[in-house]
């Protein structure tokens, strides 16, 4: 179910223990074969299969297209908003949410830079609703284990604009993706314990601008390996693990709030 595409009357049938999403995206460019709405798109189209196979179990909130993507300035084109914009504007949408009676929230990620920031919402608003269950969900960490045998690039080649990301963009919107600007293997080494990509996360944090980590191309990885295939079982992945998500929240108890500790 689409939240805006509803009438307000319509709410009333609405199990208020139906999981609502909230999709947190990016408008930044993704090297010069891919579109800066990749991270919308690739979140959009996620959103809309699983849609098709959870049904009334979900309910989908508008989604915030530009998040956190100051790494990425150094590229024309590319929106950005801070940190601290971000979490105002998306803890009073979810605020508003929560004021209509929904106890279930995911906030649904396509855009690594928005990690960090959509942990914090996550905690923010868990503590502050502890009779809400809301969890944080980055679509390539939570289909991990389908997603490994997947990958046919090197290390590191599934990590921005890069073999995944391109194939699902093959599959969704084949029309978008220019073909004769596809490269191979683009990355600019760093510290042994720096090192991360979509499957393998860093040893210790190392601030690096998406222009330094992509030697100036804006692609990070290896798009070169790209199907169209590929991009529907990345989806097909993602689709069964978010499913799982959405139906144990869909029947589970909401946390109840403890006791207050009295202090001696």
């Amino acid at each position: 179910m689409i939240w805006e595409r509803l009438a307000t009357t319509d709410f009333s049938a609405i199990d208020r223990r139906t999981v609502v999403v909230l999709p947190i995206a990016a408008v930044e460019q993704h090297g010069p074969h891919l579109p800066l709405s990749v991270d919308c798109d690739i979140g959009q189209h996620l959103l809309a299969a699983t849609d098709a196979v959870v049904g009334e179990d979900m309910l989908i909130l508008p989604q915030i297209k530009v998040a956190c993507s100051e790494h990425h300035m150094d590229f024309a084109g590319t929106l950005t908003v801070t940190p601290e914009a971000f979490l105002i504007y998306a803890s009073e949408l979810l605020e508003s949410v929560i004021a209509h009676g929904f106890t279930r929230i995911v906030i649904f990620n396509s855009h690594g830079g928005n990690q960090a920031i959509g942990r914090v919402l996550t905690d923010k608003m868990g503590a502050a609703h502890r009779d809400c269950l809301v969890v944080m969900a980055t679509w390539w960490t939570l289909a991990y284990a389908a997603l490994v045998p997947i990958q046919e690039s090197a290390r590191g080649g599934v990590n921005h604009a890069c073999e995944f990301e391109t194939s699902l963009m093959m599959e969704a919107h084949p029309d978008s993706v220019r073909h004769e600007a596809i490269s191979g293997m683009q990355c600019a080494p760093t510290f042994a314990w720096a090192e991360e990509d979509m499957m393998h996360t860093a040893g210790a944090g190392l601030f690096r601008t998406m222009y330094d980590k992509s030697n100036g191309t804006g692609t990070v990885g290896d798009p070169s390996f790209a199907t169209a295939e590929k991009g529907a079982r990345i989806r097909e992945a993602v689709v069964e693990a978010f499913s799982t998500v959405i139906r144990d929240l869909k029947c589970a108890e909401a946390a109840p709030r403890p006791p207050a500790v009295l202090g001696g």
